[in-house]
């Protein structure tokens, strides 16, 4: 059964830093590009970031330069380090996984609250 089960979410004052962390079970290969996408209140679930398999990111313009993806295969789990979080980051940040057949998985989310 595919799994994946976010961690790290909080509370974070602006201009601090975060790391977010997403724990895919077995059958989610490394085959699978994993992403970081965020949801605000009354807003549609927007990309964040995402990394392929040969280590290839993409990264929303508005989080560009302030958080990082990463992957590490041994433990299939990926990262998002936010640096210098801001107050529009605030939403429940979700865990995607997608396969090279198209089959999509979502974790089942973390709240990132950023405020004073």
């Amino acid at each position: 059964h595919a799994q994946l089960v976010e961690s790290g979410g909080g509370l974070v004052r602006p201009g601090g830093s975060l790391t977010l962390s997403c724990a895919a079970s077995r059958s989610i290969s490394s085959s699978y590009t994993m992403g970081w996408y965020r949801q605000a209140p009354v807003k549609q679930r927007e990309l964040v970031a995402t990394i392929a398999r040969g280590g290839r990111t993409n990264y929303a313009d508005s989080v560009k330069g302030r958080f990082t993806i990463s992957r590490d295969y041994a433990k299939n789990t990926v990262f998002l380090q936010m640096n210098s979080p801001e107050p529009e980051d605030t939403a429940v940040y979700y865990c995607k996984a997608l396969g090279p057949t198209g089959i999509i998985y979502w974790g089942q989310g973390t709240q990132v609250t950023v405020s004073p």
